[in-house]
């Protein structure tokens, strides 16, 4: 792998992300009906990790003023290419991490499993704390990350060797053309890490491959429910809810995803 190659396929996954990532059930209809809420409020809203603004587009549509903040200039290209002709959205280009964007928000958002990018304890309250900082009083932040299937680690500690798999195929809306995804996985349990790494052949009609890309080995964190809400009181957050999907039902065994609803707990900002 080269940096040239890492640079092409980070461009690719850009361009063909709204052709191969579907929606969670529910979840739209859960931001938009949350953003709702918060225009009721006042001030505009933020999405941290906006990528290609799948959510941010669509509040956007509802109205009110809304901002998409995003590492990749490459996602964000596709977003501004996507929000043409919206004057109610801003995309900015920064790290989640540490920024500052000299306004209050009704509403921050942290969808899509976003969260998960910051591997060390300093980045997520890092994160944390800079969005409880933008936050108006009384507002709250959203944040979507995975409800750990121990099965699923524990079957990649078991594995020898790390290989690619199949992952399904969508179709390139650029040219119509097949793309067959194949994704390698590890887990470090010392760390909480699993390592992620795709590759994507592009197929011709006759189903010869025509061209490949592959990405860099990926590191997302395997945040825990009482770690999650161990960081949000380490950053002055105060827990409203925890739902175990987008339809507002309780955490359960089966859950696969959580999503915390939290407010600035009373004191100093």
């Amino acid at each position: 792998m080269t940096q040239a190659s890492d640079e092409r396929a980070a461009l690719f996954y850009a361009e063909t992300y709204d052709d191969s990532m579907s929606d969670w059930p529910g979840e739209i209809d859960f931001y938009r009906e949350t953003a709702a809420q918060a225009r009721q409020v006042g001030g505009p809203i933020l999405e941290l990790g906006c990528g290609t603004g799948r959510v941010a587009i669509r509040i956007a549509r509802d109205g009110g003023s809304v901002v998409g903040l995003d590492l990749s200039p490459h996602m964000l290209e596709v977003a501004r290419r996507k929000g043409i002709g919206m004057d109610n959205v801003r995309w900015v280009e920064g790290n989640m991490r540490s920024f500052e964007l000299g306004e209050p928000f009704a509403l921050v958002l942290i969808p899509g499993h976003a969260f998960q990018h910051l591997n060390t304890v300093d980045d997520q309250l890092g994160c944390l704390t800079c969005a409880r900082r933008h936050l108006m009083p009384a507002a709250h932040l959203v944040v979507h990350v995975d409800h750990q299937d121990m099965t699923w680690l524990a079957g990649l500690l078991a594995q020898k060797t790390v290989e690619f798999e199949p992952r399904g195929h969508f179709t390139r809306s650029l040219n119509g053309r097949e793309i067959r995804s194949y994704r390698a996985w590890s887990y470090e349990p010392s760390t909480q890490t699993a390592f992620s790494q795709a590759r994507w052949e592009e197929v011709d009609a006759e189903g010869r491959v025509v061209d490949t890309w592959q990405t860099p080995r990926v590191a997302l964190h395997c945040v825990f429910r009482f770690e999650m809400e161990h960081l949000l009181a380490r950053a002055g957050f105060e827990v409203q809810a925890l739902y175990g999907d987008f339809y507002r039902h309780p955490l359960a065994d089966d859950s696969t995803g959580m999503i915390w609803v939290a407010r600035s707990a009373a004191g100093p900002r």
